[in-house]
This record gives structure tokens, sequence and C-alpha cells, in this order.
């Protein structure tokens, strides 16, 4: 990363991310090496949205599973943490995340400034009257010995409020999201496979505006001939060092970055 001048003149940068950022504060990510799906792939064709509706088996490993997760007791990592500081420098940013951690809010980064394009972990909502509740009130009911909690109010299916393999995407939410990565200068796709449509579309999306694709990613992504730089540093060093040079530039008027 010695030539930055795809940074130059950038005020307004949408942040991609995928598991890849969040693997730095203990959570495994999905399709690297030693990834969720590619431990036990029997696990991916079990969380469909239709499996979960239709099994009550399905359901109840899904909560065990969640009951444990790495995610409850997770803290931000450096990654996350120079995205709020890059925020807080005065850069309009605008984080599109593919996951559910709500760890971009848990470093500092403004509510308003993350869309959670799959949802979040840190809710529950009911599949027939669509009451929200925090998922701490669900996962101590499957604690307690109830392995397919129901809606208390209506007595339906209670789900996590994320967005399961074979569940659509809320249309609002990834038009928002295509919005964003059409005005925003630099699109940075940071950790994540850009496998899953069509929220990995959203690079082309920024391309097809004329803005620039910068790629952040361990291993190669299906996007990466579309960006002006792909960096395989590790995301832990490359994202602060990225956004720091980004602040920089704003606060000395926007000169020109290269080093």
């Amino acid at each position: 990363m010695n030539d930055m001048s795809w940074a130059d003149g950038v005020t307004r940068v949408a942040v991609l991310t995928g598991a890849g950022i969040s693997t730095d504060s203990g959570i495994p990510d999905y399709r690297g090496p030693s990834g969720v799906w590619t431990r036990d792939p029997a696990l991916a064709d079990a969380f469909t949205h239709r499996s979960f509706l239709a099994d009550p088996a399905v359901r109840a490993r899904f909560w065990q599973t969640y009951l444990g997760h790495a995610a409850w007791q997770a803290e931000p990592n450096p990654a996350h943490r120079a995205l709020a500081e890059l925020e807080r420098a005065g850069v309009a940013v605008r984080v599109l995340t593919q996951n559910v951690d709500g760890l971009h809010q848990k470093a500092g980064s403004s509510p308003r400034g993350v869309l959670e394009l799959h949802g979040t972990m840190h809710e529950v909502v009911c599949t027939g009257c669509g009451a929200r509740t925090p998922s701490r009130q669900t996962l101590a009911r499957v604690a307690a010995g109830d392995g397919d909690p129901r809606c208390l109010d209506c007595g339906a299916i209670l789900k996590l409020a994320v967005v399961l393999f074979g569940q659509h995407l809320d249309a609002a939410t990834i038009g928002h999201a295509e919005r964003i990565a059409a005005h925003s200068q630099l699109m940075l796709a940071v950790g994540s496979s850009l496998q899953v449509e069509p929220v990995a579309s959203l690079c082309a999306v920024a391309v097809n505006a004329g803005n620039r694709l910068v790629v952040v990613n361990r291993d190669p992504t299906p996007y990466d001939d579309l960006a002006v730089e792909v960096i395989r540093e590790p995301i832990g060093t490359a994202l602060p060092r990225i956004c720091a040079a980004l602040a920089a530039q704003v606060a000395s008027g926007g000169a020109t970055i290269s080093r």
C-alpha cells in the first residue's frame, strides 16, 4: 500500500464490512479456512429461513448455537475503532455491514452511520405479530430449557432479527445502501468474500457511478478486477492506516496522499 492516490480528495466514504473485520475480536468468519460453514457445512444448510420455520429441531439447534456465540462477549478491535475515529475526524463515513454483531456501534460509530444489511443479533422478532424485543430476554428462556421459544403475546415462532439463508433482504435497506454506494467517492470493501448477493453488488454500484473501489481482504473476491487497489495486508493494520491517511487529508484541507 505504497501509493494511496486513490484517496485524494475523498470526503465521503462507504465501507462495506464482512465477517473478516470481526475475526480479531474473536468472532469466526464463515468461509475462511476455519470458518463456521467450512467446519460444519450442514449448519449452513440447516439455518435456512424455510428450515427454521418448518422444523422445531432446527430452531432448537439455532438457539443453542447462538446461546454460546462468541459475539456476546466480543469487543471492538482496532479496525472497528479506526472507522469510528474517521467519522469523528469529520469524514462522512457510512458503514454498510453484513455483520450482525453490533461491534461498529460499540466502537463508537454513530447509529445513523451504520446500516445493518443482514439485521442484528441483539434483537428478536416475532414471525407472527412482528414484535421486537432484546435478545437477552429470549436467550434467558433458552438457557432455562425452552428449546423453541414462542412469542409471549401471540404464540408465534421467534427468531433473531437476522437475515437467514433464503430470506429476502429488506428492500428499503438495500435501496438505501445502493444510494450510499452511488454517492460516496470511495468504497472500501473490508473483510468480505463478496460472494453473497445482492450485498456484494454494491461494489459494482459504486464503480458504475464513477467512484473508486478498494478491496481489503485476505482472499481473492469476485470484485477484485473492479478495484483500483486490492490490499491483502491484515485488516487490523491496513484499515487503521487507511483511516488515518483519510483523516489527515481532511485535516490538511485535502492534500495529496502518497507514501
